[in-house]
C-alpha cells in the first residue's frame, strides 16, 4: 500500500529568492508527501553537494526517479539507500544532496499520510510531555548572514526555563522584539539578515550588552530563565594563511579564540556556543571543551557536518558535546538518524536545525520530535521560520 509510484520535482523559492528543489511523492494507496530542500550561506567544507536547482532536478529525474518506483515509503532506509545507489558518490555530487533529501522528507510524510499518523510518530518518536526542544531564536546576527554587522554570525535567545514549547516561542519572540528596543534606545539602526535576526552596525561587545539587556528584560516578563548563545561560525572567520581569527582589524591565535570563548561563558553564562573554532581543530575543540564543556554545550555544526565519521573522529578526540543535525548537510533522514543515534550513544547532545535559506517546510520541527531532541534552531520571525515554531506548537497541542 504504500509503494512509490510517482516522485515529481520542480523547483521552488527559497527565502533567499533562491531557487531550490521541493519534490512530491505519491504511493499506491494515494498517500502523498511534499518536501523541500534548504540552502545554507555560511556550509561547512565536508558537507554533502549541492548543485544548482535545475541541474540537480533532471539529474535526479534520470537517476533516483526511476530507482524510486516500487520502493515501499513506509521503509526510510530503502527509499534512502536507493538515492544513494542512484547518486553512486559519497556526497551527493552526482544528483544533489538539494535534490536527494527533497525526496527523503516527501517520502517519509507520504509513508505518515498512508497510516494517518504525524510525521514525527512515523519517523520514531513517541511525545512524553517532559522533553520537548528547547527552541534557539536568532535575534541578533552577522557572518555570513548579514553584512556591516556583527563578526560572530548569530546571538541565540535560550528560554530554557520555558514551562511549555508554546512559551519558549514567545518568549523567543518577545527577545527579538526587546532587541529592536534596545537599539532603538541606543540609536542603532538595525535592518534584517538572512534569518530575519537584527543586523545593526555595531560591534560584537555592543552586541553582547544588547542581547543581554534584552533578555533581562523578558526573563524578568515571563517570570521564567531564559539565557542566550551563540553561533560564532568560525570556520568563515578563520584565515588559513595567517592562522589565525580575523574581527576586522585584530586577529586571534587559536589559544587566544579558547580564551576568549571561554571568557564569554564565564562572563554571560551562555547556554550554548556552536563552533567556536574551525572546522579542522579537534584538538581545540577538545580543549575548549574540556574547559567549560561541564557548563554550556560546544556545538559542532561545521566540524560534523551530521556526518557519522567525522562524529566518531570528534568522540575519539573529546571535541564537543554537542552535534548541530541538519538533514540537507549529509543528505537524507536516514543519515540524519545514525548521526542522531551515534551522538546519543556517546552523550552528545543534539541539536536539529534550519538553514539559512529555508522554506515552509516544517520536516524539521517533526524530527526534533521524533528523536527527543534537546533543542531545535529555527529562528525567530519569518515565515519560513515561524512555520516550524507553529509545528511545534501544534504537534505539542495535539499530543496533550
Amino acid at each position: 500500500m504504500t509503494r512509490i509510484t510517482g516522485v515529481s520535482l520542480r523547483r521552488v523559492l527559497d527565502s533567499r529568492g533562491n531557487s531550490t528543489v521541493e519534490a512530491d511523492v505519491l504511493t499506491e494507496s494515494g498517500g502523498f508527501g511534499r518536501g523541500a530542500a534548504p540552502s545554507g550561506a555560511s556550509t561547512g567544507e565536508y558537507e554533502a553537494i549541492e548543485l544548482p536547482a535545475s541541474e540537480s532536478i533532471a539529474k535526479a529525474r534520470e537517476h533516483a526517479v526511476p530507482r524510486l518506483e516500487g520502493v515501499y515509503a513506509g521503509d526510510q532506509r530503502a527509499v534512502d539507500n536507493a538515492l544513494r545507489a542512484a547518486d553512486g558518490t559519497d556526497d551527493f555530487s552526482a544528483i544533489g544532496a538539494n535534490s536527494a533529501v527533497a525526496i527523503s522528507m516527501a517520502a517519509a510524510k507520504a509513508a505518515a499520510d498512508v497510516l494517518g499518523a504525524p510525521l514525527y510518530q512515523h519517523l520514531g518518536g513517541a511525545f512524553r510531555g517532559e522533553n520537548f526542544p528547547v527552541p534557539l531564536g536568532n535575534v541578533v546576527g552577522g557572518g555570513e548572514h548579514a553584512k556591516e554587522a556583527t563578526h560572530i554570525q548569530e546571538f541565540l535567545a535560550a528560554p530554557v526555563g520555558a514551562p511549555s514549547v508554546s512559551e519558549a516561542v514567545f518568549a523567543n519572540a518577545a527577545v527579538h522584539a526587546a532587541v529592536a528596543d534596545v537599539l532603538d534606545e541606543r540609536g542603532v539602526p538595525a535592518a534584517k539578515g538572512d534569518e530575519g535576526a537584527w543586523a545593526p552596525p555595531i560591534s560584537d561587545a555592543e552586541a553582547f550588552e544588547v542581547v543581554d539587556e534584552a533578555v533581562d528584560r523578558v526573563e524578568a516578563e515571563v517570570g521564567f530563565e531564559i539565557r542566550f548563545g551563540l553561533d560564532m561560525a568560525a570556520a568563515e572567520l578563520y584565515d588559513d594563511d595567517r592562522e589565525a581569527y580575523v574581527y576586522g582589524d585584530e586577529t586571534k591565535s587559536a589559544d587566544e579564540q579558547i580564551e576568549y570563548v571561554a571568557g564569554l561563558v564565564d562572563e554571560y553564562d551562555l547556554a550554548y556556543v556552536e563552533d567556536p573554532l574551525d572546522e579542522n581543530d579537534y584538538e581545540a575543540f577538545a580543549e575548549l571543551t574540556d574547559r567549560v564543556g561541564d557548563r554550556t554545550l560546544i556545538c559542532g555544526d561545521d566540524l560534523f557536518v551530521t556526518n557519522v565519521e567525522r562524529l566518531e573522529d570528534g568522540i575519539e578526540a573529546g571535541a564537543a558535546n554537542s552535534i548541530l543535525i541538519k538533514p540537507n548537510q549529509i543528505g537524507t533522514l536516514s543519515d540524519a538518524f545514525d548521526a542522531v543515534e551515534l551522538a546519543a550513544r556517546n552523550g552528545y547532545e543534539t541539536v536539529i536545525s534550519h538553514r539559512s535559506g529555508e522554506t515552509e517546510d516544517t520536516t524539521i520541527a517533526h524530527l526534533a520530535v521524533a528523536t527527543d531532541a534537546g533543542y531545535i534552531k529555527t529562528g525567530t520571525v519569518g515565515g519560513e521560520r515561524t512555520a516550524k515554531l507553529n509545528e511545534l506548537v501544534r504537534i505539542a497541542d495535539d499530543a496533550v
